[in-house]
């Protein structure tokens, strides 16, 4: 079988970014209010904790916007802005949904659990969308390669 990509489509990028793009104005206006606030050295210490903080959450966004996974006969290829990293599918436990609650609604993903390891989220699967069929789409996708390489 053909190596598959799994990761968001255009529309699902831009409708991210959008997101992406107002809690960094946001962060951008306390940045704002807070430069014109700091008083002191502890004042500055916190505006620049902030920042960082801020920079960290924009850079995460943005990988989970970009970050992808190949699946290939040998497992799965996880490539990221920040990182990339390969898991054998013989290291694959379970690949499960998860589903949190939040303020804006309840989001899904979708994450590789490993023996005797953390799990993790598969880049490209998050969605607030109540029965997604692209998110089951990509489930069943993964899940029949899975079944295939155990099966061999």
């Amino acid at each position: 079988m053909p190596d598959v990509w799994i990761g968001f489509n255009s529309d699902d990028r831009r409708r991210y970014w959008w997101r992406n793009g107002i809690v960094t104005l946001a962060l951008a206006a306390v940045m704002v209010a807070m430069s014109l606030t700091a008083r002191g050295p502890v004042g500055w210490w916190l505006f620049g904790a902030f920042g960082v903080f801020s920079v960290a959450v924009v850079l995460s966004a943005m990988s989970s916007i970009y970050g992808r996974v190949l699946l290939t006969a040998a497992g799965l290829e996880f490539r990221t802005l920040v990182s990339r990293r390969s898991i054998p599918w013989s290291e694959v436990a379970a690949i499960e949904r998860r589903q949190r609650v939040l303020r804006s609604g309840i989001w899904s993903d979708l994450r590789i659990v490993g023996f005797g390891r953390r799990s993790l989220t598969i880049p490209g699967t998050f969605t607030n969308r109540m029965r997604d069929a692209e998110l089951e789409r990509k489930q069943a996708v993964i899940q029949e390669r899975w079944s295939l390489a155990m099966s061999d």
